[in-house]
């Protein structure tokens, strides 16, 4: 008889989860409040970032951290309450992104970042979904020679290191990909290996409906309880319940709170971002995806218009949004392209779901037989989403992984 799994949290990380699970057999429950891909996963910037072999760190020269406080950046803005608030995990980051902590980090985050492609590429031609995905690589732009010398630096030792594929662009090489481009752009660097998504709600829900094909149950409930009985699960929702042997925590800004019942104290905190659609002025076209490095937001041609996603807001996971952060982005992104009116009627807002040590937890609750952890992903649950779910599934099957999940740990907390 198949085991009986329910999945919590239809994003990019649980819906993978459940997708592998029932490619393999078993017989899969995915619930959550909303449709698949239409929290965190519906909102980023859509790139499957096999590029980015190292996770943000916490700034932590001065300068930097001047530069911050007055709380008018582009790339990251913060609200008192909110920092009070997650005060105890902020501090862990900047511990863990000190320069001795953060090179021990960055192999082990990149050990997962390696998997992206080769994960994703099965779940896109299972889905139907080649007609979302772009494989030609996305263009971080620069304003100063010093900063894009100091970034080729970086990209050439991530190619050596960890097989990123990059190609340097001059002023003249660039506007002959992006014609409509600012003259305060120099150059740039092309990434070359990561896919670009049209619409990553909509390649979520493709995966999503490539499980339901499979034989896997969707719901659509809010949860109300998930509690151990024996050695079984019972996970309730409004309207129903749901016996399982199994159960995996995907719910992304929200698993740490649902941890705590269960006596698990993860320091979890959120980085808060959004995003807006936009037309193009008469005869613009974007052709890339761009990131302005310097400033801290990016511009994507995706189905619904060019969106912009801006940078990191530190603040809480429910406060009302801010969209002064997103005004000062479109600003600066007026005078690089000639971006048209808004489409969307309000900003669009997300949370991505962070740690400490910047890595996500995947693998076994500690003190739960039967209770699996797959959140914490940060930036990229979008990109780790199929990467995770393979890993995971793999370790539930105690099948071997294909690598070393000790980084990933619940238990490291």
């Amino acid at each position: 008889m198949a085991r009986q799994t329910v999945v919590l949290g239809a994003g990019m990380v649980g819906v993978s989860v459940a997708w592998q699970l029932q490619k393999r057999g078993y017989q899969v429950t995915l619930v959550d409040r909303r449709q698949p891909g239409r929290e965190t996963s519906f909102g980023n910037a859509g790139i499957i970032q096999r590029e980015a072999v190292r996770p943000y760190p916490f700034p932590r020269d001065m300068k930097t951290i001047l530069s911050v406080l007055p709380n008018r950046r582009v790339d990251i803005r913060y609200r008192p309450a909110g920092m009070v608030n997650a005060a105890s995990p902020l501090l862990s980051y900047w511990h863990h992104s000190s320069s001795r902590l953060y090179k021990k980090i960055v192999p082990e985050y990149a050990s997962l970042i390696q998997l992206c492609l080769e994960a994703h590429g099965p779940m896109i031609e299972a889905s139907g979904a080649e007609h979302l995905v772009r494989k030609e690589g996305w263009l971080e732009i620069y304003r100063t020679p010093e900063k894009l010398a100091k970034r080729i630096k970086e990209a050439e030792e991530a190619r050596e290191l960890y097989g990123v594929e990059f190609s340097v662009l001059d002023r003249a090489a660039l506007i002959e990909k992006e014609p409509q481009l600012g003259d305060k752009i120099i150059g740039a660097i092309h990434w070359l290996d990561p896919w670009t998504v049209a619409d990553p709600g909509g390649l979520v829900a493709a995966y999503a409906a490539s499980f339901e094909a499979m034989g896997g149950n969707l719901v659509q409930a809010d949860i109300t309880g998930v509690t151990q009985i024996d050695e079984r699960w019972r996970v309730t929702t409004q309207e129903s319940t749901f016996e399982a042997d199994e159960v995996v925590m995907a719910l992304g800004p929200w698993a740490g709170q649902w941890m705590k019942p269960l006596g698990y104290h993860f320091p979890t905190f959120v980085k808060r971002g959004y995003h807006m659609h936009y037309a193009t002025q008469p005869g613009a076209t974007l052709n890339y995806w761009l990131m302005d490095a310097e400033i801290g937001y990016l511009l994507a041609p995706m189905n619904a218009g060019v969106r912009l996603t801006t940078g990191a807001e530190l603040d809480r996971l429910e406060s009302p949004a801010d969209e002064e952060q997103l005004g000062a982005a479109e600003n600066v992104a007026r005078t690089i392209f000639p971006l048209g009116e808004r489409k969307d009627s309000a900003a669009w807002k997300g949370a991505r779901p962070c740690l400490p040590d910047m890595k996500p937890v995947i693998g076994p609750a500690p003190r739960h037989p039967g209770l699996w952890l797959a959140f914490g992903h940060g930036h990229q649950g979008f990109t780790l989403g199929p990467a995770t779910g393979q890993l995971l599934a793999d370790m539930m099957e105690q099948k071997p992984t294909a690598i070393d999940m000790t980084p990933f740990r619940a238990d490291r907390f």
